[in-house]
């Protein structure tokens, strides 16, 4: 492997010799193909790439592809070289010139380039005719007559190239992709203003298509609902389906566009559809089952406009097949509905609404959960044993995991004919003909068998079944030509080019059976799936091998308001639907596990949280019981939907058992996805039980277990108690508030303006944010109570109390009434006037106690003293004057008490940690033998620390100067430190724990 000097030498002599010979490159005669050869590929050789496959790599492994076509029309070309690190990992495109084509003002160029990258939703890539290297961002849309200098990051000319070889050894050589240093470059530049990623700008032009067909379908045509739908989506997936055929060389490119020009359309696209189902025979053109589509009315002017669209800037050649994957799992998310007044209204689904929106899971979690469970399955078997195995995808949605099911096993299929005598086996043929390295693929009925045989999928929407059919079906047509085709591609009657997948994925509700109900009416409302109907070969065997997949996350009580029946079917077939409070993916890990046959192995990426949250308690219990969980990748806090707040992990069960649990716990995803890395250690499964699921490998396992089986817990020795509940804090909180003889006048964030109500209808409030480690809070903020509240006592105020000290609260609670109940000033009654309720004793809030905010990345207990109320967050009352508050805190403050928080708690991004009782509960504290002089000895000399703590806190809040807080601050690091030490002295810790603790 070059090292960098190597490397910069080679570049050196290189430019030398090119500078000699300058006139020569420059030459009218002088091809492109000459300038690949003798300069472009030696410069990314220079940068540590096997340009010329020197290492023979079987042409699907070579590092470097490059495109040798270029006879095809111009938009359908393919860049001259494609830089990767697997088949289907592809970092940056290169196109090449000839020298003296000026790069740098060559606007065609840059837009050549530019839209390759774009459409294989590539971060850079790079012009160059080895005199000029222009790097481009190409996460911006490139639009015709766009600048050269739009969206270029990087340019040079060859004489710089040895002066500035370490910016792009650094970024573009092999090391540095190998290494993650073109991906971390990539990844921070996502998101920046101005870039629209293919998969974003394609859903938004798809989903223009569908209102505009939507809405002039509905208006030529007399369409229910359902069929309205279904009318819009077929002749979408129609179209997309024949354009794709159109970039890969299957369907004459353009004739969608000629067939656009003419007048009369829509008819002859019906023609066009029924050659193509004489083409390839697949079900999408299958005109048996939506006779209506037949003699639609569409008008020309809206199918102009969608064809035209469908050509441009887009190169379906080089889309990434999980492009359309993600943007029909986005589209699928909405629905169209014909209101009352007949119009075609496109809207979400509830369930989408509820849920936050759609979220697609990443190729490389796909990727690894196939490699986990298919992959595991294929090791050393053949072909023919392979054809028994069957997979699954029990909620299919766009067809993401089959997707990736199907491509591992084509690659493994290819493999291993390959390894075993290829000339000799049928199913292989090679792209070269005999022309240098063999290019052995797959042939087409292979391809078709395998997906009939292995893939298998359900979804109770009835479109994303067909959009999982198509995305399959596309599959088979990779790397396929009208000459490859051509034998199946005749209009006779023999063998056609493409499977129908209707016996293969099915429409259904996974998760209830035929059993539901007798009543058919009531079967069909719930979509009732038969498994044994459905797949009787399959079932009969004894169930799947594998089940793959990412079930639903949706709030059980979120699913009652759109979806009653099946919720209350949930209580009664399933052990996991126990808790009142679920989430309905652990449901369908249950019936997954019920699918899968003696030997099946289950993979699916799911929230972690029901490792430890109550309603998991069921699913812990039925996974324990079968010692069924086989490995963990737990991903803590790292994000792996973007923009979206859920914390996953990848969970990998054997339907027969497994001695131990493997658990990966992952603090850097980039790091994860690259190599492999975390903390990893495996959990005997004796130890996993329903309990809850605090995994701990690495370092500190010890610790943590033996913290763990302390006695004596938070919960045992205090109460905690949660914040005010309130759905209308725009009403109920005022901020800035301040006293007016016996009024408070404070700013209403709901009616933007300062208002005064009486001081003796509120009472003192904090935020979370308001709270924070060892710092006495304040505030200024109120809250509109209608309680009177002691330290001892809670009463809530009559209507008539309320009524004759309150006229001013209630004038202003009645302005609300765009958040409150609609009512009439003056008509007010203790059940309804306010729209938050309190936990059961108001007093708690009154004393003296210890509270912490609801998040935090540290440890962030303080002690309040003037009795606020708060909201989010968590009072922590002891049960008894037997240890002091302030013994307690400082617990609780210790990076001790945090570490075990963080393993057994809920994170959120950036390291911040849930303080849900739930969690605070459970922490570990050490009692005090009051008998033995030296435990009482501990216990005072923590009180006297924190006691100092809490001082120096308010000291440091009260100076006047910087350099006192500096001081100060000095200070309570070093009290800090003794509280830490002896902490740790309390607890018995070892030098080497405290070392983990602290690292």
């Amino acid at each position: 492997m070059l090292t960098f000097d190597q490397s910069r030498a080679q570049i050196a002599s290189l430019v030398k010799h090119y500078l000699t010979n300058r006139e020569a490159y420059h030459a009218p005669r002088y091809k492109e193909a000459e300038a690949r050869r003798e300069l472009i590929d030696p410069l990314f050789t220079a940068l540590g790439w096997d340009v010329l496959n020197v290492e023979r790599r079987a042409p699907q492994y070579k590092p470097v592809m490059t495109e040798v076509s270029l006879e095809i029309d111009a938009s359908q070309r393919a860049p001259d070289y494609a830089f990767r690190m697997s088949e289907h990992d592809i970092k940056f495109y290169v196109e090449a010139k000839k020298p003296g084509v000026a790069l740098k003002t060559n606007a065609d160029a840059a837009f050549q380039l530019r839209r390759y990258g774009w459409n294989g939703k590539l971060a850079l890539s790079i012009l160059t005719d080895f005199e000029e290297f222009a790097v481009y961002d190409c996460r911006s849309k490139p639009k015709p007559g766009d600048k050269p200098s739009v969206a270029r990051k990087q340019y040079y000319t060859f004489p710089q190239y040895a002066d500035e070889w370490r910016a792009l050894w650094d970024l573009f050589s092999f090391e540095a992709v190998r290494g993650g240093a073109f991906d971390q470059f990539a990844q921070s530049e996502t998101g920046k203003r101005g870039s629209v990623t293919v998969d974003a700008d394609f859903l938004d032009t798809i989903e223009g298509w569908r209102r505009a067909l939507a809405q002039n379908i509905e208006l030529r045509n007399s369409l229910s609902a359902d069929d309205l739908t279904d009318a819009v989506q077929r002749t979408i997936d129609r179209l997309i389906f024949l354009r794709i055929a159109e970039d890969r060389d299957i369907e004459p490119y353009g004739q969608l566009r000629e067939l656009a020009a003419r007048d009369g359309i829509y008819p002859a696209l019906v023609a066009l559809f029924r050659k193509a189902d004489r083409k390839y025979n697949s079900g999408l053109f299958d005109f048996a089952r939506d006779r209506a589509v037949l003699k639609l009315e569409i008008d020309d002017r809206v199918l102009k406009a969608l064809i035209g669209e469908l050509y441009g800037t887009y190169n379906f050649r080089l889309m990434p097949p999980e492009i359309l994957g993600n943007v029909y799992e986005q589209f699928l998310g909405k629905v169209i509905r014909v209101t009352a007044g007949g119009h075609a209204k496109i809207e979400e689904k509830p369930e989408v609404r509820k849920a936050g929106g759609v979220y697609y899971t990443p190729s490389y979690i796909v990727d690894y959960i196939v490699r986990q469970t298919l992959g595991r399955r294929l090791d050393g078997r053949t072909p023919k044993e392979a054809s028994a195995l069957r997979v699954l995808d029990m909620a299919c949605g766009s067809g993401s995991f089959l997707l990736g099911a199907y491509r591992f096993l084509l690659d493994w299929h290819r493999d291993w004919y390959a390894a075993h005598e290829p000339a000799k086996q049928k199913p292989l043929y090679d792209a070269t003909h005999g022309a240098g390295t063999p290019d052995w693929r797959l042939t087409t009925a292979e391809k078709k068998r395998i997906l009939l045989n292995n893939i298998y999928g359900v979804d109770i929407d009835r479109q994303a079944v067909e959009v999982t059919k198509l995305s399959l079906l596309l599959t088979v047509l990779e790397d396929e030509s009208r000459e490859t085709l051509q034998p199946q591609l005749l209009d006779g009657d023999g063998e056609r080019a493409l499977p129908n997948l209707d016996a293969n994925i099915r429409w259904g509700n996974s998760l209830i059976g035929p059993d539901y109900a007798d009543d058919p009416a009531a079967r069909e409302a719930v979509r009732a799936f038969d498994w044994r109907a459905e797949f009787p070969a399959v079932m009969k065997a004894g169930g799947f091998d594998v089940v793959i997949g990412n079930p639903p996350y949706v709030r059980i009580q979120t699913m009652t308001e759109y979806a009653p029946r099946e919720v209350e079917a949930y209580k009664r077939l399933y052990r996991a639907a126990g808790s009142g409070n679920y989430d309905v993916y652990v449901v369908f890990v249950e019936r997954a596990l019920g699918l899968l046959n003696a030997t099946g192995t289950l993979g699916f990426i799911l929230p972690h949280k029901f490792f430890n949250a109550k309603y998991g308690a069921p699913l812990r219990g039925v996974l324990s019981e079968g010692k069924h969980l086989r490995h963990v990748v737990h991903f803590g806090d790292q994000q792996v939907f973007a923009g979206a707040t859920t914390y996953t992990c990848l969970m990998f069960l054997d339907k027969a058992g497994a001695d131990a649990a493997h658990i990966v716990k992952v603090d850097d995803l980039n790091a994860w996805r690259l190599n492999g890395a975390g903390v990893a250690g495996d959990v005997p499964a004796a130890s996993i039980t329903g309990a809850e699921w605090n995994f701990t490998v690495g370092a500190g396992a010890a610790l943590f277990e033996r913290l763990s089986r302390m006695p004596v817990k938070l919960g045992d020795v205090a109460h905690i108690f949660v914040g005010t509940q309130t759905s209308a804090d725009d009403v109920f909180v005022l901020e800035d508030c301040r006293l007016s003889g016996q009024l408070i006048e404070g700013a209403s964030k709901n009616l933007d303006r300062v208002v005064r109500v009486e001081s003796e209808a509120t009472v003192p409030f904090l935020r979370g944010s308001d709270i924070r480690r060892y710092q006495q809070p304040v505030s200024t903020t109120r809250l509109i109570s209608p309680y009177e509240t002691t330290d001892s006592v809670s009463r809530l105020y009559s209507p008539t109390e309320m009524a004759k000290r309150f006229p001013k609260t209630l004038d202003y609670l009645a302005l609300n009434r765009s958040i409150l109940a609609a009512r009439e000033k003056g008509k007010f009654t203790g059940a309804n006037w306010y729209a938050f309720g309190y936990p059961k004793s108001m007093t708690l809030f009154r004393r003296p106690k210890i509270i912490v905010p609801d998040y935090n990345n540290v440890a962030s207990f303080t002690y309040d003293e003037s009795g606020y109320f708060f909201k989010t967050g968590y009072g922590v009352l002891l049960k008894s004057d037997d240890l002091s508050s302030f013994y307690v805190l400082g617990l609780l403050n210790s990076p001790l008490l945090f570490s075990y928080l963080s393993i057994i708690g809920t994170h959120l991004r950036g390291g911040y940690v849930r303080f849900w009782t739930q969690f605070i509960a459970q922490l570990p504290i050490r009692p005090i033998d009051f008998a033995d002089a030296n435990d009482k000895a501990r216990h005072d000399r923590m009180v006297t620390l924190v006691t100092q703590m809490l001082d120096l806190h308010k000291r440091q809040a009260a100076a006047g100067s910087q350099a006192a807080r500096d001081l100060i601050a000095t200070q309570i690091a070093a009290t800090d430190r003794q509280i830490d030490a002896l902490v740790y002295e309390l607890y018995g810790l070892a030098d080497e724990e405290i070392a983990v603790v602290e690292g």
